[in-house]
């Protein structure tokens, strides 16, 4: 997957495809729809999304709410099959654009976009004021196809980034699961952490948190993949996600234990899923109570990921 972070003087192979837009936080199943619509044998498939997300430049002091960093939205996207990813820096030029700007400047001169699909509930230009209908109309004088994709439902709920946040805050990762269509992955580098895991005989993988919605805390039993170096691969873990009650920290974090695994990941990218959410946080009166708390966790993530198949 090639992927740009403009929409001006795009080379000539980058240009004329057939394009899901949107912010696609999550990449969950609705998303996923919108994305089956863009397919087309005749032209490349690619994503017109924003980065930053639109939300952090107007917002940029609320809480994080992001469900994936632009490197996990990337590798889910290039698992679908996606050959361009356009993430246009979203800044106070492209804010300031009106809906008719967006389409003539940034879709059709800029990307030379042959088709657009878009959600229903799809908003774009200054002040969000187009709308997927005004989408319709403006590809039609600009030379582009627009499909308006329906919101995609189970029951009475719509699929939303909304709803998969509240189910990871709630500590349902299989409910978020189910609206994402795949696990709930958090990726990154491992960093260097204050290595009393390994004191406790439970050598753990750090990783930051910083920017994206934090799931419940507590542990969690995890399936992970190492992307790059000599270790990659897929591994079953337990993990602690939270800021460590026990040892007086408050910066959340998530820190993995690999079953069965040997070996330096410092610096590697891995990809944590969360599975089940197997406990909160808790301070415990001594190291040895903590420890055997961890042998029960890792005993109770074992039996999880083995009945995976």
């Amino acid at each position: 997957m090639r992927i740009f972070d403009h929409w001006q003087d795009v080379a000539a192979g980058a240009r004329g495809a057939s394009v899901a837009l949107g912010n696609f936080d999550g990449v969950h199943c609705g998303h996923q729809r919108v994305i089956d619509l863009a397919r087309r044998d005749d032209l490349p498939l690619g994503i017109v999304t924003f980065e930053p997300h639109p939300r952090e430049h107007f917002a940029p002091d609320a809480p994080p709410f992001r469900l994936m960093n632009p490197e996990a939205r990337a590798n889910r996207l290039a698992r679908l099959g996606v050959e361009l990813l356009y993430e246009l820096p979203f800044d106070a030029v492209l804010a300031g654009l009106s809906a008719d700007a967006f389409a003539r400047e940034v879709l059709a001169e800029g990307l030379g976009v042959r088709h657009v699909v878009v959600g229903a509930d799809f908003c774009f230009g200054k002040g969000r004021t187009g709308t997927a209908t005004d989408l319709v109309r403006l590809g039609e004088a600009l030379g582009f196809e627009v499909t308006v994709a329906s919101l995609l439902a189970d029951g009475d709920h719509i699929f939303s980034s909304t709803a998969i946040r509240s189910a990871l805050s709630d500590g349902r990762p299989r409910d978020a699961a189910r609206m994402l269509g795949h696990w709930h992955r958090i990726e990154g580098a491992v960093l260097h952490g204050e290595k009393r895991g390994r004191e406790l005989g439970y050598p753990t993988a750090n990783m930051s948190i910083k920017g994206l919605h934090p799931p419940r805390f507590g542990v969690y039993a995890v399936q992970v993949d190492v992307l790059g170096g000599g270790h990659v691969g897929r591994y079953g873990g337990v993990a602690s996600l939270g800021v460590r009650p026990m040892f007086g920290e408050n910066l959340p974090n998530l820190e993995t234990f690999f079953f069965d695994f040997k070996g330096d990941l410092y610096g590697q990218h891995i990809s944590v899923a969360l599975i089940d959410h197997l406990r909160d946080e808790a301070r415990f009166d001594s190291l040895d109570a903590l420890i055997t708390q961890m042998d029960f966790d890792s005993a109770q993530a074992r039996a999880i990921l083995a009945a995976l198949g």
